[in-house]
């Protein structure tokens, strides 16, 4: 199932970004059969082992678990059986999606991403320890995995010319996908094994094993690279077939290890570490929530790429001479640290054991980072540093990337109606449903609803104050009716909640038995009243920002007119407003002689 998988995404893969283009449509029609059949086996073979999963759990022959109801039930009402369930629906949505064009691919390979990561989230117990870090780390583990063995599957289906130009670039991939894997599995050992004795355990041995086929597989990367240099393409090629070999026994060794259960350890159960992972904290202080820290592996590694991806943007601009502002970069740098400190930190850490606490982390997600984050100007940076097409006829990431920022959808949007109908509709539809209290119960539901207020506040404040080029002009006149808006519906929904007299969360909160804060309903009431404090200034100064872009562009509009003018008079021409007058003039005359 997993090498099936993988080698799905890998195909994939060589569409997106390894096989050449015709502006932005795919070229190769055999590959996307290939590609199709593949895709159909992955969703035949994850079938299959849901059978052998409900046998095996059931103590039944395999022909016994052929029933519907058997079938539905494991579907439906397990946790395990829940993230197969996914898995099976994003791959039947792959196979509906058609790969004509390269931008259908990209949205084919990111539902492939979290198909085939599903079932991980449900790969490591709470009480296990380090919950979070485990179970991100092993998240970007299988991502990076299947771009790395998946890409360059991908790259031996490609045509003898292409390989050639394709070459160069999945060596970048795989330098990239190669990091990962080495720092994620080194933080999924150090989860698992953390003593001498735990490293000479059965699930220690082959973790040794993986890590030798792992290090063994790095060295064919050097190789590679080294040969790419040169333009010593046959060597390349010569190893590629023993380097998939090894690749795929890795996989094998990984779905081995997935089978194996870790040495135990002594870890004392609590009602807060079997619902969230981690142990109960500390009553909050401003050094406990300053100080504390949990990793949560998946947000972290999406930082840590995000940052790596910027930093490499404003290296290659360095290279060029061209130069890149300093304050985007720190103000880029300080949106990180906020939703580093709102999902990881301490407030991060918190937000999980009362709702006031969680209602501060959804605002520094969904109000202070994004301002950072939008003033960075990713957008500009990657427009400039984007790789181009290959030949003439090829679109090229960078292309790919500005037909989408132009595309119909992109312009949905940004219509600044539509964001804040995301930015403050969402509060309602999440935290006025048992959404809430369904989304706080897992790994998988925290890491939503951070991405969703992180990009629907990074949406919001892009149409306001972005600096970046956007699909459509909004009038400033437009963005500030928006703003005093978006202050009224947040405003109105803080005082819903302060005025709730009933709790919102579905009996998370209580499930955690914390003894602190024991009032669930005041400190819902200060979560509310939070939310009011803390969103309306950003708003705010979102307005003021938006005053000051208003003045400078009246300043340019008419230092522009200004300088047409001169040009004008200089060159002895009328210049616009002489030349209106003249036509005012001119209609004036006509209606006199009527």
């Amino acid at each position: 199932m997993q090498l099936t998988g993988v080698l799905s995404i890998g195909l994939l893969i060589a569409i997106a970004f390894l096989d050449l283009d015709l502006k932005g449509k795919v070229l190769n029609s055999s590959l996307i059969k290939k590609t199709r059949t593949l895709i159909y086996s992955w969703l035949v073979v994850t079938f299959i082992y849901i059978l052998i999963q409900i046998a095996y759990l059931l103590e039944q022959p395999l022909s016994a678990s052929f029933d519907l109801t058997v079938i539905r039930s494991y579907l439906t009402q397990t946790s395990i059986g829940k993230s197969y369930l996914v898995q099976m629906i994003g791959i039947a949505v792959v196979l509906l999606i058609p790969l004509k064009k390269v931008i259908s691919t990209y949205v084919a390979l990111l539902i492939s991403l979290v198909a085939i990561t599903a079932p991980v989230f449900q790969s490591h117990g709470s009480t296990s320890g380090y919950h979070g870090l485990a179970i991100g780390a092993l998240v970007v583990h299988v991502i990076a995995l299947s771009f790395w063995v998946g890409g360059l599957f991908g790259l031996t289906q490609l045509s003898k010319a292409n390989k050639l130009i394709a070459l160069p670039r999945f060596s970048e991939i795989a330098l990239w996908s190669a990091i990962a894997v080495v720092l994620t599995g080194a933080a999924t050992a150090w989860t698992r094994l953390d003593s001498i004795q735990a490293w000479q355990s059965k699930y220690g041995a082959v973790t040794l094993l993986k890590i030798f086929l792992a290090i063994t597989l790095i060295g064919f990367g050097a190789l590679h690279r080294r040969w790419i240099i040169k333009s010593d393409y046959p060597s390349v090629f010569r190893l590629v077939t023993a380097e998939i070999g090894i690749m795929i026994s890795t996989i094998f060794v990984g779905s081995w290890l997935s089978t194996i259960n870790p040495p135990e350890r002594e870890i004392i159960s609590s009602p807060g570490l079997l619902v969230t992972g981690i142990e109960m904290p500390e009553p909050p202080t401003f050094s406990r929530v300053l100080l504390a820290y949990d990793a949560d592996g998946l947000m972290l590694g999406l930082l840590i790429f995000a940052v790596a991806i910027y930093i490499k943007g404003v290296v290659i601009l360095s290279r060029r001479g061209d130069k890149w502002p300093v304050g985007r970069t720190i103000a880029f740098a300080l949106g990180i640290s906020a939703i580093d400190f709102a999902t990881s930190g301490g407030l991060g850490v918190y937000s999980r054991f009362a709702f006031s606490n969680h209602m501060l982390s959804h605002m520094v997600l969904g109000m202070i980072a994004p301002i950072g984050i939008v003033l960075g100007a990713p957008i500009t940076l990657a427009l400039r540093t984007l790789p181009i097409g290959r030949n003439e006829q090829e679109r090229g990431i960078r292309g790919s990337f500005i037909a989408l920022l132009h595309s119909k959808l992109s312009k949905i949007y940004t219509h600044p109606v539509v964001a804040l109908a995301i930015f403050n509709g969402s509060l309602f539809a999440l935290y006025f449903t048992p959404l809430f209290g369904n989304l706080m119960q897992g790994h998988s539901g925290h890491f939503f609803m951070s991405i969703h207020f992180l990009l629907s506040g990074i949406l919001f404040f892009q149409v306001l104050i972005g600096v970046d080029p956007m699909p459509r002009k909004v009038l400033h006149i437009v963005k500030v009716i928006i703003i005093f808006a978006a202050m009224s519906i947040h405003a109105f929904f803080s005082i819903s909640v302060m005025s709730a007299s009933t709790l919102l969360d579905n009996g998370y909160f209580a499930l955690l038995e914390r003894p602190w804060a024991t009032d669930l309903l005041a400190d819902q009431r200060a979560g509310g009243a939070i939310g009011w404090a803390m969103g309306e200034i950003p708003i705010l100064l979102a307005l003021l920002a938006t005053f000051i872009q208003w003045t400078r562009q009246d300043k340019k509009e008419a230092a522009r007119i200004d300088r047409a003018a001169d040009r004008a008079a200089a060159m002895g021409e009328k210049d616009d407003l002489a030349l209106y007058n003249q036509y005012l003039a001119e209609l004036n005359r006509r209606d006199n002689s009527q």
